[in-house]
């Protein structure tokens, strides 16, 4: 699999998301065993957020890195509301307790929020001093929000990114490509599946023997200092999902989703979910 640098580490451009893992826990085996199996096939970074089912998604985690800590690129997420100088540290030793973990390599803010984002990263550089975090990032923000922010030890930004929400491209990833920070996506299939339902992805599904969200996958990798973190926790959908990192999509294509849907043409306002 390819991959890039990311915070000072080499990680696999297809990671693994976490959003709704850990809300149901009769699911847990199942989803601790689909990270298990996603390691083993190289996916390597792990995304989760203490957002995610009020921190059960942080213990499933924990549980599928026990033993194989070193082998793994843990990435967790704060909420705006504990951005504070005292409530970045309580929070991230939460997390690291969820996580059963002395150590986060990358630690975003989940999206701007009350404090002065100066009070949110002199918090994140004392967390990284005391060997708690590795680097830091943010999630959700746009160009103002960088420009804002204006501090070059931000390592990534993690923001919603497929074929029908585009937003992205017109100012945030160029941005992003001058100051060669690598951009996370996450919802690279979209969400509640239909994306996936849309005829020109499954048209061009079917001349590559692929399924749609493999081409969704395969889209968004398309761009250069880009990461994928699709959830799965079915193993077919593990073994999908790998081989879509290396599915290339010739002009032909491209210029299908293209007309399905368009570059943006001015800005928009930045789509989260």
């Amino acid at each position: 699999m390819r991959t890039l640098e990311l915070a000072g580490q080499t990680v696999p451009v297809l990671g693994q998301g976490t959003w709704h893992m850990g809300e149901d826990p009769r699911q847990r085996s199942v989803e601790i065993a689909a990270l298990c199996q996603g390691i083993e096939l190289g996916m390597t970074l792990i995304d989760t957020a203490e957002m995610y089912a009020d921190g059960a998604a942080e213990q499933v985690v924990g549980e599928a890195i026990a033993g194989q800590r070193d082998k793994v690129f843990v990435v967790s997420k704060v909420y705006p509301h504990n951005a504070s100088r005292t409530g970045v540290p309580a929070a991230c030793e939460r997390s690291l307790k969820r996580l059963n973990t002395d150590f986060i390599d990358l630690y975003l803010l989940h999206w701007p929020g009350q404090y002065p984002l100066e009070e949110t990263v002199e918090a994140f550089e004392r967390l990284r001093e005391a060997g708690k975090i590795g680097r830091w990032g943010v999630s959700n923000f746009d160009v103002p929000d960088m420009l804002e922010l204006n501090n070059p030890d931000c390592a990534t930004n993690q923001v919603l990114y497929n074929p029908e929400e585009r937003g992205i491209e017109f100012d945030l990833l160029p941005w992003a490509e001058i100051q060669r920070m690598p951009t996370m996506a996450y919802c690279p299939i979209g969400q509640a599946g239909n994306l996936l339902h849309h005829p020109a992805l499954q048209a061009v599904a079917a001349r590559h023997n692929a399924t749609p969200a493999q081409i969704s996958l395969a889209w968004v990798l398309r761009q250069d200092n880009m990461i994928a973190i699709p959830k799965a926790v079915n193993p077919e959908h593990l073994r999908l999902n790998l081989a879509a990192a290396e599915l290339r999509l010739t002009p032909e294509d491209i210029a299908d989703l293209d007309r399905a849907w368009p570059a943006p043409t001015r800005k928009q306002r930045l789509a989260m979910v």
